[in-house]
């Protein structure tokens, strides 16, 4: 990697604009590396997870869930914040469990995600699971969703369409195009 201490902008200042049960936003004033100052809104975030089930027969499961910022329906990858403290494998696996019923005996992480690096602090980190078993989904109170199964052709043509938008779930096509084709690995663990 090349030296990137000339990009680097340092904060003079800083100030809370929100604090919410789930969001904290902020306002610093930053020096810039030509010296001169300017303002950064960002929000602090958790981090989260997303997960990639894959069916035995090649199926992954999906879900479809309204996202009010945007208004519109969304076909997703089961995800979730992470709690206070929580193991990132124990998230992957809770969320899981609770929003589509499944549990997996085999897990691989694949790599993290910045989804909006221009304002927020937000990491994604994104499991595959296989060998799944199904029981029963326990959703948050004031969750709604609709679990389903699609091949994976069937959500890339979706994405391709622009029928999905939703960056993590995009990203995790990129994982599961390499893993599939054998170009990246996975550490599979049980």
């Amino acid at each position: 990697m090349p030296d990137s201490t000339h990009l680097i902008e340092h904060k003079v200042a800083g100030r809370e604009l929100f604090k919410g049960k789930f969001l904290h936003a902020f306002e610093d004033t930053v020096r810039l590396p030509d010296g001169s100052t300017t303002h950064r809104e960002y929000v602090i975030h958790p981090g989260a997870v997303v997960v990639i089930p894959m069916l035995d027969d090649g199926r992954l499961v999906l879900e479809r869930q309204f996202r009010y910022p945007i208004g519109q329906v969304m076909i997703e990858f089961p995800a979730g914040k992470l709690d206070p403290g929580e193991d990132r494998l124990a998230c992957a696996q809770r969320e899981l469990l609770e929003e589509t019923g499944y549990s997996a005996r085999e897990w691989a992480r694949a790599g993290v995600l910045h989804p909006v690096i221009s304002y927020s602090t937000e990491f994604i980190e994104i499991w595959f699971a296989r060998d799944l078993t199904f029981s029963k989904a326990a959703l948050d109170e004031g969750e709604f969703l609709e679990v389903f199964t699609a091949t994976p052709d069937e959500l890339m043509a979706w994405c391709r369409e622009g029928q999905v938008t939703d960056a993590k779930t995009l990203s995790c096509m990129l994982w599961l195009q390499n893993v599939r084709s054998g170009v990246w690995e996975l550490d599979w663990q049980r």
